[in-house]
């Protein structure tokens, strides 16, 4: 989904991003032991479609889960897999240690490729669980008791449903505990890889534009690969979003579907977030949506940020207890403020650019942006290699009413203010803003009680406006381009 020409040789040698983890996996394909990775992360990002790409050519076995199969069918079609990766005769299995016990006899009897890596890899392996199969103990012998003895064994799994992946494997307590030779979680593009991205889909659009793109689509490859080149970003959203058989019509559904097995209270969550942009605290959370003040509730949040929907974090100042969660997934912010109530309407987001409503959300959406490019604002403010703590802050006086966009705490004692603005010029502070700004910095003082120097930080899309009066308040300023630096 990452590849651009149609031509084998050029399809295959363009590929976006990913640097770092393809250089995990290839590692991983020539170490002198065996490994076992799990690669994890959001629905559509790109799992499966990474590790074919480095390692297709290798595989000896390529198995996936079949959704809403039997434990009849995911037994079969597993034997099938390894039939057709080692040329061997069926082998009638009747439960999965049975299967993997003819994975192991099927290595082991293997002549052809006795000096290289055996690539297994289990792709939506979730969907393989079944209930009371004892696929994962089956597993965990294949590993503990056969693979990992060796040194020409590279497994890896993956899959949709990530709870299960950081649930099963991950935080496994069991024979799996500490297992793992390495794991990838794998995120959505960056502004940066975007960009790259429509370079090779030869698709033009100016940076406010792609900004425009990202507030709506992120950096999930699936949604970017619909784009048209002959649309504009407007149209291309009605096109996707608000067309009754859109691409993305029903992926809100689908994609939590897909990742929690008892999705139902996932979403209560996430649409109680949707309403509010700074987060809510988890007992906040069970005010509103009626969930228990119990473990089962604590799982979900822990899942919703496993898989990059929420963010956690604790306000300045404040112990776990004052802990916030963060609805940050863009398209589920999209769909619950634009698309659930407006579907049919398939011409509404060309029909409502600049209104108010829409100027207001690219407000808060572009705050969002800059949250999930921290590294580049960092290094936009030459403090890369400072270490800090990154938060939204709201003043507890209700009549001050008191709130900052980002709050970056840094270990030099010094803290960042940042304000950000999503504006179609440069920006200007006004007398009236400027007076705002002062009183924010001001209770912000009082209340949190820091000792640290505070530093106003203005993030614009173009910058601030030159010899503007009340402009010099601020002690860095960051730009929309800042966001778009690898």
């Amino acid at each position: 989904m990452m590849f651009v020409h149609e031509d084998t040789v050029e399809y295959r040698s363009r590929f976006v991003g990913r640097q770092s983890e393809r250089a995990v996996l290839t590692d991983c394909l020539h170490s002198e032991q065996s490994e076992f990775v799990a690669v994890y992360g959001r629905r559509r990002v790109g799992k499966t479609f990474l590790i074919r790409y480095v390692l297709e050519r290798h595989f000896s076995v390529f198995a996936t889960g079949l959704p809403g199969g039997s434990y009849r069918e995911q037994i079969n079609n597993m034997c099938m897999a390894i039939v057709q990766g080692f040329n061997v005769d069926f082998r009638e299995c009747d439960n999965w240690m049975e299967v993997m016990r003819f994975l192991a006899d099927s290595i082991s009897n293997d002549s052809n490729y006795k000096h290289s890596k055996k690539v297994i890899f289990f792709d939506e392996m979730p969907w393989m669980d079944t209930p009371k199969s004892d696929f994962l103990m089956a597993v965990e012998w294949f590993w503990n008791d056969f693979a990992s003895a060796r040194t020409d064994i590279f497994l890896i799994v993956c899959g949709s449903a990530t709870t299960w992946i950081t649930n099963n494997i991950l935080r496994n307590v069991g024979g799996l505990y500490g297992r793992l030779t390495n794991q990838i979680y794998l995120e959505p593009f960056s502004l940066n890889e975007c960009a790259q991205f429509y370079d090779l889909k030869h698709i033009s659009l100016s940076r406010a534009e792609q900004l425009r793109a990202y507030m709506v689509f992120g950096g999930v490859p699936y949604y970017l690969q619909y784009l048209r080149k002959d649309l504009s970003v407007a149209q291309n959203i009605d096109l996707m979003c608000f067309a009754k058989r859109g691409v993305l019509a029903m992926e809100y559904e689908n994609l939590y579907r897909s990742m929690f097995k008892n999705y139902t209270s996932h979403i209560r969550v996430v649409e109680t977030l949707a309403a509010k942009s700074m987060g809510m605290t988890k007992k906040d959370i069970c005010e509103k949506t009626g969930l228990p003040e119990s473990g089962s509730t604590t799982a979900v949040l822990q899942e919703l940020v496993d898989c990059g929907i929420l963010n956690e974090y604790n306000q300045v100042g404040k112990k776990s207890k004052g802990k916030m969660y963060q609805l940050v997934d863009f398209f589920t912010l999209f769909y619950l403020r634009f698309v659930k109530n407006n579907k049919g309407e398939e011409d509404f987001w060309t029909k409502n650019q600049n209104t108010p409503t829409i100027n207001s959300w690219e407000g808060y959406a572009f705050e969002q942006v800059c949250f999930s490019h921290i590294k580049q604002i960092k290094k936009a403010l030459s403090i890369g290699g400072v270490s800090t703590k990154i938060s939204s802050w709201k003043s507890s006086d209700k009549e001050n009413g008191a709130q900052i966009d980002m709050v970056i705490e840094r270990s030099d004692n010094l803290i960042n203010i940042c304000e950000i603005k999503f504006a179609n010029g440069d920006y200007t502070i006004t007398a009236d803003y400027a007076k705002k700004l002062r009183n924010k910095l001001m209770a912000f003082k009082e209340e949190t009680k820091t000792k640290s120097s505070l530093h106003l930080t203005m993030i614009t899309t173009y910058g601030l406006k030159k010899n503007s009066e009340h402009n010099s308040m601020a002690q860095s300023e960051v730009t929309a381009d800042c966001l778009f630096d690898s």
